[in-house]
């Protein structure tokens, strides 16, 4: 519901959000910032969204503008950071209260644990906008992102398969069930009304030894007596996310891999609402 973005006083500055089809499947994950500093101003907002779908994200806006007098624009002038917390997640102690070479600094809409959101100009000095921060590379923000079991992409949320319930919006702030009708409003308000989800995207853990080739994506994963217990989706080194039969969590688990096995450990987010996983 992107009007809390543009709200009279304490607005948020950051908005989690999905597009869904007509059959209420996840088409793109998306991550809204207010721009614009107060209500008087014309309402800016940048759009953080999977780098793989920048063209088709925008031709998907502009179909849905119908005779608004919005302009939609890519930006290639910033880059995105993730700023994780080292300690306890949401301890903004650390960050500093003024960020001068930031557009954007602000705490990640999806959960604690994600840390902080950082735009800035390209070539900008990190380490002058979060004095004593560590460097890291893109595969510590995946792995850290893995762990607590938080999908993102096209990877971890392919278009036109995965349901938003499914893959744990509600508990990440993604839907709104006050905003009225938006397409796959159907499937998702019965679902939610109803309150089954026999399935959800949880984190997993390969055991030693790792198979030498990645998991492929979609790989089908197996209780130990053969039954089908759900797919793995996406992954790096031993850490992934998949889409897991809740009556299956606590069992051995493994992924065929030719005429290997592969062992898995599925665990449920501490952040999670108190008896999510049942």
């Amino acid at each position: 519901d992107v009007t809390q973005l543009v709200a009279a006083g304490d607005a948020p500055r950051a908005l989690y959000a999905h597009a869904l089809n007509v059959q209420g499947r996840c088409l793109y994950d998306v991550i809204l910032y207010r721009l614009h500093k107060s209500t008087a101003e014309e309402p800016h907002i940048l759009l953080e969204c999977d780098s793989s779908v920048l063209d088709s994200i925008q031709k998907h806006l502009k179909t849905y503008k119908i005779r608004r007098k919005v302009t939609i624009t890519p930006c290639p002038d910033l880059s995105l950071w993730a700023v994780i917390p080292a300690e306890q997640p949401g301890d903004s102690s650390s960050l500093p209260k003024c960020a001068d070479q930031a557009v954007l600094l602000t705490p990640d809409p999806r959960a604690e644990v994600m840390g902080w959101r950082l735009i800035a100009k390209k070539g900008a000095n990190l380490s002058e906008i979060i004095p004593g921060s560590h460097l890291g590379d893109v595969q510590d923000y995946h792995r850290h992102r893995y762990k607590q079991g938080i999908p993102e992409g096209v990877k971890d949320l392919p278009p036109g398969v995965a349901l938003p319930l499914e893959s744990n919006l509600a508990f990440m702030n993604g839907i709104s069930f006050t905003k009225g009708c938006y397409i796959g409003q159907e499937l998702t308000a019965r679902t939610h009304h109803m309150g089954v989800i026999r399935k959800r995207l949880l984190p997993v853990s390969l055991a030693a030894p790792l198979p030498s080739a990645a998991v492929p994506e979609g790989a089908q994963i197996l209780t130990e007596s053969g039954k089908a217990a759900g797919k793995f989706r996406a992954g790096g080194g031993e850490l992934g996310i998949a889409l897991l039969r809740l009556a299956h969590v606590n069992e051995p688990l493994c992924i065929k891999l030719g005429g290997d096995r592969v062992r898995l450990r599925a665990s449920t987010p501490e952040w999670w609402p108190k008896g999510a996983a049942k």
